[in-house]
């Protein structure tokens, strides 16, 4: 190993040194994990300059309630704010909302924005998060709609009451966004239809087996599910009383009155090309989220070495763009040299029907599955991940106090045997 350097580290990334208490702090990324940050920086006792840069109108906001609470109608929109006005006011922020990074200089350490103005930095930190992909020839497409924004919900809700009682609503993508959506929408008495593309819903996240489940809650509802269904394209009818039309490469046509596109997010990360960050399905990082000099990366666009499961990932949950938000903070102030690894067991929830769907660790699609409490037909579940000898992950389907009992297990690295011992006790 190279005098100096880390493990974990990409091999030419240069050394930062810790932050000066009075330096300039930009964080390009106005949602949960740049907030996050940003709290943590004055928490250590920063008191410099910290300046926010979002693409969005609006102040930090929760996303997760956008497919439930808030498209419900259950929630105001001041209650996913994550701070009130006066609070946010305490925390001595400047934020310059409605602003856009269009590039980086890491050299001159500038970013600059989509209104022509550049910003110098002490430290950085890129938590620009995510963009719903979209399927090609629907944007701009009337009533075709993503779910990532607080205008995206919006903009669901008023195609939904505009169509009345009994809309059509068809989703594309049952991944978690989608399927959140689709309970939402049924329970305001939609009449929905779920398409998939691949065979069983969620099976390269949960495998097929409890992917199979997570398909059957929405049976159980009468929601309809196809899967193994391709879409061959969308076609809008404007002021007709079908305004948009579903094609299915088998010759299927589904009449909607919305259509709502869950097929993932791609890091927001075209605006760093060129600005010598390695960037690679996110911004790659080392095992403490340093991604080059006085720069850190955060929330959904990371890409780091996870020092315990020995391996990068990206992770697009709730707790991870929390965690890593602080982490990320603290490491940039500390420096390189005393950055802390940063190695969280991954959580993510999901809310559908009367059912809470919770993970704990990483689970993948080719891991040996048993259920240790409950059942599939009871819809009440406790489901172990092994791979190789080592416990990987747990699933719960509304059984949230047993699940919590084998967070301590994947954070020790616990084999699968301790795992099914826990079961057992």
């Amino acid at each position: 190993m190279v005098p100096g350097e880390r493990p974990g580290t990409y091999d030419d990334a240069p050394m930062s040194e810790p932050q000066a208490r009075d330096s300039t702090i930009v964080v390009v990324g106005a949602s949960l994990a740049g907030l996050r940050a940003a709290e943590e920086i004055r928490h250590e006792g920063h008191n410099g300059p910290v300046i926010i840069v979002g693409d969005e109108i609006h102040v930090p906001y929760d996303r997760p309630p956008l497919s439930k609470q808030l498209l419900a109608g259950k929630w105001d929109v001041a209650r996913v704010h994550h701070h009130a006005p006066d609070k946010l006011d305490t925390l001595g922020l400047e934020f310059r909302l409605g602003r856009r990074a269009v590039s980086l200089d890491t050299d001159t350490r500038t970013v600059m924005c989509d209104d022509g103005r550049s910003l110098h930095y002490d430290g950085l930190i890129v938590a620009t998060g995510a963009k719903a992909r979209r399927l090609p020839g629907t944007e701009g497409m009337p009533r075709v709609r993503t779910l990532r924004t607080l205008d995206d919900c919006f903009g669901i809700r008023s195609d939904l009451e505009g169509a009345g009682s009994g809309a059509r609503l068809v989703v594309i993508g049952a991944g978690f966004i989608g399927s959140e959506v689709a309970a939402t929408c049924h329970g305001l008495g939609a009449r929905v239809t779920v398409v998939e593309a691949l065979p069983t819903p969620l099976g390269r996240v949960l495998g097929d087996e409890m992917g199979e489940a997570c398909a059957q809650l929405h049976r159980a509802q009468g929601v309809t599910v196809l899967t193994g269904a391709l879409v061959d394209r969308v076609s809008a009818h404007p002021g007709a009383p079908t305004p948009v039309v579903v094609h299915l490469v088998d010759g299927t046509d589904l009449e909607a009155d919305l259509v709502v596109v869950g097929i993932g997010v791609a890091p927001a990360v075209e605006w760093l090309e060129g600005s010598g960050l390695t960037v690679d399905n996110g911004v790659v990082c080392d095992e403490a989220l340093g991604a080059g000099d006085r720069v850190v990366a955060a929330g959904d666009v990371a890409r780091w070495t996870h020092p315990a499961m020995g391996e990068q990932l990206r992770v697009e949950h709730w707790t991870n763009a929390a965690e890593g938000g602080a982490a990320a903070a603290r490491n940039l102030l500390a420096g390189s040299g005393a950055a802390q690894p940063y190695e969280p067991v991954p959580f993510f929830w999901s809310d559908q029907y009367t059912t809470k769907i919770q993970v704990i660790g990483l689970p993948g699609p080719d891991d040996e599955v048993v259920v240790v409490e409950g059942s599939v037909e009871e819809g009440q579940l406790v489901a172990l991940y092994r791979r190789g000898d080592r416990l990987r992950a747990a699933l719960g389907f509304s059984r949230p106090r047993h699940l919590m009992a084998y967070r301590p297990l994947l954070a020790a690295g616990a084999s699968f045997d301790e795992a099914l011992a826990v079961a057992r006790s």
